[in-house]
């Protein structure tokens, strides 16, 4: 299993680090990309599109709600019909990417764009899950509804017949103020 987290520098990730986690990703490991690990080489390239989206800098203040459109799907269990978040980036389509295998989740923002903020895939082996929030500027880490959809996307992006996934703290350093 590996989660993906990036801001910038996407660029700078060695093309050797990306062929090695693809080949990875496509034996049967699984990846969760988290925000704007959407532009990161490994998602573009797992995509095989440009992961653009529709983006505005008024980050600020921007309540955003999660809406689940598969009740029942594993990532989504112990999730509500719906959560906000207080303060998130705004994302909003168009997204490039290929047809989900599945959208779990919908968000809408205050100013009134939609986004699919919680897609699954399936390349070779390997079960991608991405999920939209998480602004550095931001503590969208510490909500407990975010929390278990990242807890709960990991366990099924695990491979099977390995070992089961055991969950600690969280360890978020670069947010520790």
């Amino acid at each position: 299993m590996l989660t993906w987290w990036g801001h910038g520098a996407h660029e700078q990730v060695q093309d050797a680090i990306v062929d090695r986690v693809h080949k990875r990703v496509l034996e049967g490991m699984g990846l969760i990309v988290l925000h704007s690990g959407h532009f990161s080489k490994i998602f573009k390239k797992l995509m095989g599109t440009t992961c653009n989206l529709k983006w505005d800098e008024r980050q600020s203040q921007e309540r955003e709600t999660f809406w689940v459109t598969r009740p029942g799907h594993p990532i989504v269990r112990g999730i509500e019909d719906h959560f906000v978040l207080d303060k998130e980036e705004m994302y909003g389509e168009f997204f490039d990417i290929p047809e989900p295998m599945e959208t779990v989740l919908i968000s809408s923002f205050a100013g009134g764009e939609v986004f699919r903020s919680g897609c699954t895939f399936v390349r070779g082996n390997g079960k991608i899950f991405y999920f939209q929030p998480g602004h550095e500027t931001y503590r969208s880490y510490y909500d407990k509804n975010v929390l278990k959809v990242i807890e709960n996307a990991i366990r099924w992006a695990a491979p099977s017949g390995g070992a089961t996934p055991k969950f600690g703290r969280f360890e978020l350093g670069w947010l520790k103020s």
